[in-house]
């Protein structure tokens, strides 16, 4: 009976560890430790958006399930990319290559962890890797078929440890570089922001009565991404002429002078229906996201509106993070105010200001090319925010933060993001609520698809103490943007509003995922700890104070409950109480 309750399922699974890892740390173990650390950073950044999850990490390895083998290995790709970038400009002494393997099989279920042959497969598997290289198991390359832009190599039969069969195995290379950033032989020059064009979706019901929604829907999504400022979106006159037409993307993308195109279908029968999207990078025909959607509403246009919304609320963090990764590899002489912005804005999205520090040297150089640049602005007073509550409190940064979101707001009036990051900083620094929420109004006047946006507002409703308004807020953008690497900041939003509301359980969950988000931000360690004592799990709250201390190691009670923003009194007299409890200094 017992194993009959073993609960099992097919995944892809996906081990990496690090080449050589015993000499580098044997050479430099904090150098070394230091690069792991960053890394690993990308690393499951990447795992995230491709919809992966890690149940295993051990010293320099780690150990990923994905429902899908072209996720699986379309991850791998871009782990390797993303690294080889990374050690460009290093000494050889000082790179650091991963192997990766990836083998498809049966496993079985218990609580967050997974066992099975198809797990030591996959260690295996990345063994016979060579560094910086993907190997795949024979399986894996039935799955991917023609579906990736890849090529393989076959390794023949191999004989590895522990496992009783030979497993065949592929070397895997990519047909197309992620690094191009120019079109080749492009009939139109590509814009100077990211470029997006949406196809017609094509109509699978096989009623031609259904085209109207199908062309409906298309219409809502394009207007969606319009509102989307930093975006160039194509009319819809203009993409629909490949209506009906078989098209290959990268011509499109020439044709209409894009980078991106997002393409999709339509089916209604039986009284649901399911759109399906998926969005591609044009000059390499890379997928970057795809999904689907279910609903059996009969109001079409309410249908029509949700998933327009959830379309463009997902594609806004997909595109600004492709963005950066493409700025990131151009020379630095080429860089105008724009790439210099994207090159800023990981170093921003930490909430730390020793980061910040490094993007306002970028930040700085964006605005003297463009001293008009509103989202630059507001970066730049964020940025100002983190060192004014995590580096002293400062009056000098608190004048810089506010001078900044202030400039970003006169001259972003027409850009929902900028609004919603100025809005935060100028509540954060000042206590000014009201020009906050004109902000966040303003803001999502503009846009209601910005999870960005709706996670400002949850931190700051949570702080003037709009519990519900703040969970609502953090909920939505956490159903529009599930992998947006700015994903902690409605987990904050949640932990802020739990703890004022004393719900001391969910603000722990929501602190340790928005931990897990970003775990070099110390503001999630402090609600952490502070609802851990709430709970009377003492020995782990002093953990998490201890690990809050790791990362402002000046920090003390008087000195949280200063830099937190709480506007109530007892809110911030509950905080101080639980830190205390926690064994937090207390000057």
């Amino acid at each position: 009976m017992e194993a009959h309750s073993v609960e099992r399922k097919l995944a892809a699974i996906f081990a990496a560890d690090v080449a050589g890892y015993s000499a580098l740390m044997g050479r430099d173990e904090v150098g070394t430790l230091r690069t792991l650390t960053a890394y690993r950073v990308i690393i499951d950044r990447l795992i995230a958006s491709h919809r992966g999850r890690i149940f295993n990490t051990a010293g320099d390895s780690l150990v990923a399930d994905f429902a899908s083998a072209v996720d699986a290995v379309q991850c791998a790709v871009a782990v390797q990319d993303a690294i080889a970038k990374e050690n460009e400009g290093r000494p050889a002494s000082e790179q650091m290559w991963f192997r990766i393997g990836v083998h498809v099989g049966d496993i079985m279920v218990q609580g967050d962890n997974l066992f099975g042959d198809a797990v030591n497969v996959a260690a295996r598997l990345e063994a016979l890797a060579e560094p910086g290289g993907i190997c795949i198991s024979a399986v894996v390359r039935d799955h991917i078929g023609t579906k990736l832009p890849l090529s393989f190599a076959d390794l023949g039969e191999q004989q590895v440890k522990n496992i009783t069969q030979p497993i065949k195995a592929f070397s895997v290379k990519s047909d197309t570089s992620p690094t191009a950033t120019s079109v080749a032989g492009s009939s139109l020059t590509l814009p100077d922001k990211p470029s997006i064009a949406v196809l017609p979706f094509a109509n699978l019901s096989g009623d031609p009565e259904q085209e109207y929604f199908a062309d409906g829907m298309v219409e809502e999504i394009v207007t969606a991404l319009s509102r989307i400022r930093w975006l160039f979106v194509i009319a819809r006159n203009s993409s629909f002429t490949y209506k009906r037409r078989s098209v290959d993307v990268k011509q499109v993308g020439r044709e209409l002078g894009v980078r991106y195109i997002l393409e999709g279908s339509v089916r209604k029968a039986g009284g649901r229906v399911r759109i399906t999207a998926q969005l591609i990078e044009a000059t390499t025909g890379t997928h970057l996201w795809a999904d689907k959607f279910d609903d059996s509403r009969e109001d079409v246009f309410d249908l029509q509106d949700r998933v327009a919304i959830s379309v463009a609320g997902v594609i806004e963090p997909t595109l600004r993070q492709t963005e950066i990764e493409r700025a990131r590899r151009k020379r630095p002489e080429s860089l105008d105010a724009y790439d210099l912005y994207l090159r800023a804005l990981p170093n921003a999205f930490t909430a730390m200001p020793g980061d910040a520090d490094k993007a306002l040297a970028l930040l700085a150089k964006a605005i003297e090319l463009e001293p008009d640049y509103a989202a630059a602005h507001a970066i730049i007073a964020w940025c100002h925010e983190q060192r004014y509550l995590r580096g002293g409190l400062q009056q000098e940064t608190k004048l810089a933060a506010l001078y900044h979101a202030r400039q970003a707001i006169a001259k972003g009036g027409d850009d929902a993001t900028t609004l919603a990051a100025a809005g935060f900083v100028v509540a954060a620094v000042d206590h000014n609520y009201e020009t906050a929420l004109n902000a966040f109004d303003r803001s999502f006047a503009l846009s209601n698809s910005s999870a960005l946006a709706l996670g400002f507002s949850s931190v700051v409703r949570a702080w003037k103490g709009d519990d519900a308004i703040a969970v609502a807020h953090a909920q939505l953008a956490l159903r529009l943007s599930p992998f947006d690497p700015l994903i902690y900041l409605p987990y904050v939003g949640l932990a802020y509003a739990h703890f004022a509301a004393r719900r001391f359980e969910d603000a722990a969950a929501a602190a340790s995922r928005a931990s897990q988000a970003n775990p070099s931000f110390s503001v999630p360690c402090m609600l952490h700890a502070a609802a851990l004592a709430e709970l009377g799990r003492s020995d782990d709250a002093k953990a998490m104070a201890q690990r809050f201390l790791e990362l402002e190691p000046s920090i003390t009670v008087s000195g949280a409950i200063r830099s937190a923003r709480y506007e109530s009194p007892e809110n911030i007299a509950a905080l101080g109480s639980a830190l205390r409890k926690a064994g937090l200094p207390e000057t």
